[in-house]
């Protein structure tokens, strides 16, 4: 398996394209509960090689990643050839990104003494996928971007 599998709730949300991945496979409802019960390991296989198809599909169309914690911001723009990261340091312990009141202090006093900023890029190791799932894995969220942009344009 290349990344993880899906959760019961992600398989649950995607019910219909694992039926349509085991028609491709010409399995059946009833041969499905079949394997489900006589090779579980195969069953278990087939649940890997799907979650892996969708993590395919879903890196592969990421442009922007997030990770925001108390006090650091990392935004990653994932461009076709490099990895671009703004990333954003408070040095005010009183104020925690992760909420309503700490944003808010943030977006009024993003120019001031306690607010640090860094750029980096980085390429791509062989496999662009599997470097935007590790950023994943390390708490990354998936988004349009906004936060980037914006910084991208004001640091320009």
């Amino acid at each position: 398996m290349k990344y993880q599998r899906l959760t019961r709730e992600q398989l649950a949300e995607l019910q219909q394209e694992f039926i349509n991945f085991l028609a491709t496979q010409s399995i059946t409802a009833e041969e499905w509960a079949k394997i489900k019960e006589e090779k579980p390991h195969v069953a278990e296989e087939e649940l890997d090689v799907f979650s892996d198809l969708v993590w395919e599909g879903v890196l592969r169309n990421v442009n922007y990643l997030e990770n925001i914690s108390a006090d650091h911001m990392h935004l990653f723009h994932l461009a076709e050839k490099e990895m671009r990261l703004i990333s954003v340091k408070v040095m005010n312990p009183e104020v925690d990104l992760r909420s309503t009141e700490g944003f808010g202090w943030f977006k009024k006093n993003w120019q001031s003494d306690y607010v640090e900023y860094l750029t980096a890029s980085k390429a791509y190791t062989e496999d662009r996928n599997k470097d935007k799932f590790e950023l994943i894995q390390q708490g990354a969220v998936i988004t349009k971007g906004e936060l980037f942009k914006w910084f991208d344009n004001i640091i320009e």
